[in-house]
């Protein structure tokens, strides 16, 4: 990894040399590698000063920014939160910060990447973030650009992975219960046919039915 004085690393981010000391000093940029008296920057820093210019052509502050840079500083890395080599039918993708910006625009805040940095939908890589699932990050950003603010999308999902956990423990203690032999990977498509299934036919309620009608079942009870 090539290693940069100050003064080359901003030449090679197209900084005054005093833009970057300014950055520096307020905490924008990680401490440089020092050896005696002299500090050395590298490749990482350069995507910081790059990451930090982008956000700023977005319209993100510099205080911004900083707090985005210390969430995400404080969030997971990949490997702990996918933990183990557990088999997965989704796709993660990769993420600079600003290609994140592109995604959520100002709802990009400190707060909402620490929420999802702590549901596991982030993890860190590097100098990017790894949202871990491609259709959840479409779904999300549909949602944000139809009107919905990030946060309560963040809160809806929290919900939405209990109930999914929910779900998932019912699905995998039914097959252990009754086929221990079966394998438990053929449960995947069965389960989400039951659950697309069933949430269809909710949608159907909730869309058709007036706002103040309480949905079949609310009570405990299927009403006919």
């Amino acid at each position: 990894m090539r290693e940069y004085r100050m003064a080359e690393l901003a030449e090679a981010a197209g900084l005054p040399l005093r833009t970057v000391r300014y950055y520096r000093e307020r905490g924008l940029l990680p401490p440089p590698r020092r050896a005696g008296r002299i500090a050395w920057y590298d490749e990482h820093h350069l995507a910081r000063l790059r990451t930090v210019t982008a956000l700023l052509e977005r319209g993100h502050t510099l205080n911004g920014i900083a707090d985005l840079a210390a969430a995400l500083e404080s969030g997971r890395g990949i490997h702990d939160v996918l933990g183990a080599d557990a088999p997965t039918e989704e796709t993660p993708v990769s993420l600079s910060p600003e290609e994140m910006a592109d995604y959520f625009g100002a709802e990009v805040t400190p707060e909402n990447l620490a929420a999802a940095l702590d549901l596991g939908y982030l993890a860190t890589e590097g100098d990017h973030l790894v949202h871990m699932s491609r259709r959840l990050l479409e779904v999300s950003s549909t949602l944000v650009r139809t009107g919905v603010p990030l946060s309560a999308v963040l809160a809806a999902g929290r919900e939405v992975r209990a109930h999914a956990d929910a779900l998932a423990a019912l699905f995998t203690d039914l097959l252990r219960t009754h086929a221990p032999g079966a394998d438990p990977n053929a449960l995947r498509p069965l389960a989400r046919s039951v659950v697309e299934a069933e949430l269809s036919l909710a949608l159907d309620h909730h869309i058709a039915a007036p706002e103040d009608t309480p949905a079949p079942g609310a009570d405990g009870a299927r009403h006919d």
